[in-house]
């Protein structure tokens, strides 16, 4: 029986599976992004990420632990070399697996499993902003004194713009408030 052997087999014997995902692995480490179907993606993602995560530390034990896997000096150079520079940074998580349609021979599912940093379309420069989360909009008698003590830090002259354009505001608002307070 089988119980608690989760991962896939792929319909191959002990020595097949880990041949091919050697060969897919040096594929993907040498062009960034392969196509294959889906449950040999799955199965690739288990493989490769380990050695992406040895490869961070550029020892010999490391280099020959990962050899002993991959069984090409290439892709061994690439992923010591380039990949882990990208990669430094990444506390994991270094593949993605996009779903493609099905394959017309066999109607198997396709997907392109790509190493995530290489993809210029995903990559933003930008660093992810939080959304304020506000109960309700500020008045502009709320924002004057926050600008007044700008001003005082700050002797730019936009920054005394503002405030003059803001205390006006102030001003306006106080005086329609006086003259409806007074019935006018």
């Amino acid at each position: 029986m089988r119980h608690g052997k989760k991962f896939n087999h792929l319909s191959r014997k002990a020595a097949h599976r880990k041949a091919m995902l050697a060969n897919m692995a040096c594929s993907l480490i040498e062009h960034k992004r392969i196509k294959t179907t889906l449950a040999k993606a799955k199965a690739l993602r288990m493989y490769v990420e380990p050695l992406i995560t040895k490869s961070k530390d550029d020892t010999t034990h490391s280099r020959r632990t990962v050899f002993s896997y991959l069984k090409q000096k290439q892709a061994i150079t690439e992923l010591f070399g380039d990949v882990s520079a990208k990669i430094a940074d990444r506390p994991g998580g270094y593949t993605r697996i996009l779903k493609l349609s099905n394959r017309l021979g066999d109607n198997a599912q396709m997907a392109f499993i790509e190493l995530v940093d290489y993809n210029e379309e995903y990559i933003t420069d930008k660093p992810k902003r939080k959304k304020a989360r506000r109960a309700k909009s500020k008045k502009v008698e709320d924002v004057a004194p926050a600008v007044e003590e700008a001003v005082v830090v700050e002797d730019a002259p936009a920054v005394v713009e503002e405030a003059h354009v803001v205390t006006e505001a102030k001003e306006k608002t106080n005086n329609s408030e006086e003259k409806e307070e007074k019935g006018e």
